[in-house]
């Protein structure tokens, strides 16, 4: 049986970070848009008792030397036990023999790093070039991966977020990381009426952002929706929208912004264009500098499998990690 190498969080953080990420997600919904990738469904998981959820996604990347399964998690009442809010690993397997290759005990960071670089590559390819005010609804984990992988794409003047906790902490992390004009804004509304882009990153059930608010010329990227119950936008907004992109259109259909706006009747399915599409040129992106762009971001599997892949070309020459013998 061949050995079975084991990365921790702090090898695989030293190997991949969001401009690499960035590229992976790239390379892989260019991937999907053209159908090399196979694609299982995403088996998702609630615990309503103990106020948890778990998404298990995987994908193999045609060509790939490797496929790769993940397991994440966010219990949201972990924090008041001193625990993590997130976690998860990946496990990658030989895509010619099928064994077991690596386990990548990144405790989420993979997660939180491929969706962030998602975000980028949606504000990359649909948000206006020169913004003046960024929004970031919400101030926890993903905040922070979402504010960090945009700014390799675009540099706002000023960065306002609103949250219903955290804001002051987030905004006082975020100036001496990023040495970026952040403040709190009084509320989500004033926060996104004066933005330019906005990045929602909450698990709200319920719309917190409405159509009037949204300026002409604004990007919003929504990444919060991985369940069917799961609103962070108007679906009136999405109905306003003169492009509406997904990240991979069938999930959000199911799962995302999409899901809702669907089910009000405010878009038509065909209306949904595929993120890998722009990215190949098979679907046009912005055009005119007053329109309204949304990104509807639920999270697929070829997204884990990318980064997973990188990190292990990435180890092959690092001499990084432990060998399980098995």
């Amino acid at each position: 049986m061949p050995d079975v190498l084991a990365l921790s969080e702090a090898d695989v953080r030293s190997l991949v970070g969001p401009a690499e990420a960035l590229e992976c997600m790239r390379t892989a919904f260019a991937a999907l848009s053209r159908g090399a990738v196979t694609l299982p469904a995403i088996m998702d998981l609630e615990f309503p008792d103990a106020q948890g959820e778990a998404h298990l996604k995987g994908a193999h990347i045609h060509g790939s030397e490797y496929w790769a399964v993940k397991a994440a998690t966010g219990f949201w009442g972990n924090p008041d036990r001193g625990l993590p809010l997130t976690n998860g690993l990946s496990l990658v397997f030989s895509a010619e023999t099928g064994m077991l290759a690596a386990i990548l005990f990144d405790n989420g960071y993979l997660t939180e790093l491929r969706t962030g670089a998602a975000g980028a590559l949606a504000a990359d390819l649909l948000a206006p070039t020169d913004v003046e005010q960024a929004a970031i609804v919400g101030a926890g984990g993903q905040a922070r991966y979402q504010l960090e992988a945009l700014l390799g794409v675009r540099r706002p003047q000023r960065v306002v977020v609103a949250s219903r906790s955290g804001a002051d902490a987030y905004a006082s992390e975020m100036r001496a990381t990023h040495d970026i004009d952040i403040s709190v804004a009084a509320d989500v509304e004033s926060a996104v009426r004066g933005s330019q882009l906005v990045v929602t990153t909450t698990p709200s059930r319920e719309p917190i952002v409405f159509a009037e608010w949204v300026q002409p010329g604004t990007h919003i990227t929504a990444m919060g929706s991985d369940f069917s119950e799961k609103q962070e936008l108007e679906a009136a907004l999405l109905g306003r929208a003169d492009l509406v992109v997904a990240d991979h259109p069938p999930v959000a259909a199911a799962n995302g912004e999409v899901h809702h706006a669907l089910e009000a009747g405010a878009i038509e399915h065909d209306q949904v264009i595929a993120l890998g599409a722009i990215v190949t040129g098979d679907a046009g992106g912005r055009t005119a500098a007053t329109q309204i762009t949304i990104a509807d971001l639920c999270g697929v599997g070829v997204q884990d499998a990318a980064v997973a892949a990188e990190v292990m070309r990435r180890a092959a020459g690092a001499g990084l990690g432990r060998t399980i013998e098995l």
